[in-house]
């Protein structure tokens, strides 16, 4: 019997030409998504005369790497991306992308199901792609690791029903 994996992320990249034209490239659906994070270190400064304590200043913000395991899609779309990107002419190919959340309900063949929450992804580029081992008595997924870095995280939540 397989081994069924409940699919409750969907992820979707997208080619930007301009700043209101969107182009879906690469699409897929996720059972783990980890690195969802954004640091900021502070900077320290001491002021003379200042005995309370330091002035603590914004400092660089960074972004861990996004690690979306066990994931399927319909065609090879991310995995032409990384070839792309690492054999092809086009180093460091750069998408848009969207992280979109659903509830423990969402099925995948239901287009209409609307995501608890999205997180969007600026500049994405894919880094590591590992393909599931081949068994002929395993139960495996497409795509068993994909690693994207990126220059930002923005949350959006789905404002509850009935709710102007």
């Amino acid at each position: 019997m397989p081994e069924f994996i409940p699919f409750r992320f969907k992820v979707s990249l997208f080619n930007v030409t301009d700043d209101a034209a969107k182009a879906l490239v690469a699409q897929g659906a996720f059972s783990d998504i980890s690195g969802l994070e954004i640091s900021m270190s502070a900077k320290t400064i001491k002021e003379g005369g200042r005995n309370w304590g330091d002035v603590q200043l914004a400092g660089k913000t960074t972004f861990p790497t996004l690690v979306l395991k066990r994931g399927i899609t319909d065609i090879d779309d991310l995995y032409a991306w990384i070839d792309i990107s690492t054999r092809q002419a086009n180093y460091a190919y750069r998408m848009q992308g969207l992280i979109e959340v659903f509830d423990q309900n969402f099925s995948n063949s239901t287009s209409s199901a609307q995501p608890i929450l999205s997180w969007h992804i600026e500049n994405a580029m894919a880094v590591k792609f590992k393909s599931a081992d081949l068994s002929a008595n395993a139960s495996a997924v497409a795509i068993e690791e994909l690693h994207l870095v990126h220059e930002g995280l923005q949350l959006t939540r789905r404002k509850p029903q009935g709710a102007a």
